[in-house]
């Protein structure tokens, strides 16, 4: 990854404060390197592990982007600062106060390419709304979701971590190719449809 591509993102960090996007009592400790408590068993994820998922998912302007796990909408927000109003980014989230809260603080920021929807639990992502250029999926899986590959367009990639693993997967045409990176990740579940993987 470039120094330029980096520094796009430590850009989208500065332009989109994670204190926006955390409850009142946990905002004194945004600037820590760890998660923190948004409620409802969810987290807010470790600054230093976004910038990781954020740079090697390479988000380009005018991408249609998909975040999975949405939580508090930090996620959403920074993937809308590097899309451009040219982009599309859906967060999705299961939890429906979380939607809320995360809706509040999207529209704060006037990023209007930018939505929360509450996540339908009977399915993984937003077919009917894709092919997606990039899948951010900020919730463990147990396994490879090929409900969430089948989204991905062309030349599209997805960031997700699976077990203790942060995998990238790349599409190019009907092939997937798929990558762990380096280190042991550790997220919140991610809740699979009954009956999938």
């Amino acid at each position: 990854m470039s120094a330029a591509e980096i520094s796009r993102i430590d850009e989208a960090f500065r332009r989109v404060p994670r204190r926006d996007f955390l409850p009142p009592a946990q905002r004194g400790y945004a600037h820590l390197d760890t998660p923190l408590a948004i409620g409802h068993g969810a987290t807010n994820s470790q600054p230093s592990t976004v910038h990781t998922m954020l740079t090697v998912l390479d988000v380009q302007p005018g991408d249609r982007v998909l975040d999975v796990g949405s939580g508090s909408g930090w996620t959403t927000a920074l993937l809308a600062e590097l899309t451009g109003p040219t982009g599309v980014v859906l967060g999705l989230e299961l939890v429906p106060e979380l939607v809320e809260t995360g809706r509040v603080a999207i529209a704060s920021t006037s990023r209007s390419w930018a939505q929360i929807d509450l996540a339908d639990a009977t399915r993984l992502g937003r077919s009917e709304a894709g092919p997606w250029d990039r899948i951010l999926v900020s919730a463990v899986a147990r396994a490879m979701p090929t409900e969430l590959t089948d989204q991905l367009a062309d030349h599209g990639r997805m960031v997700l971590p699976v077990g203790r693993r942060l995998m990238v997967v790349n599409r190019s045409g009907s092939q997937l190719s798929i990558q762990p990176l380096r280190g042991a990740w550790a997220f919140v579940p991610l809740i699979h449809p009954t009956g999938s993987e």
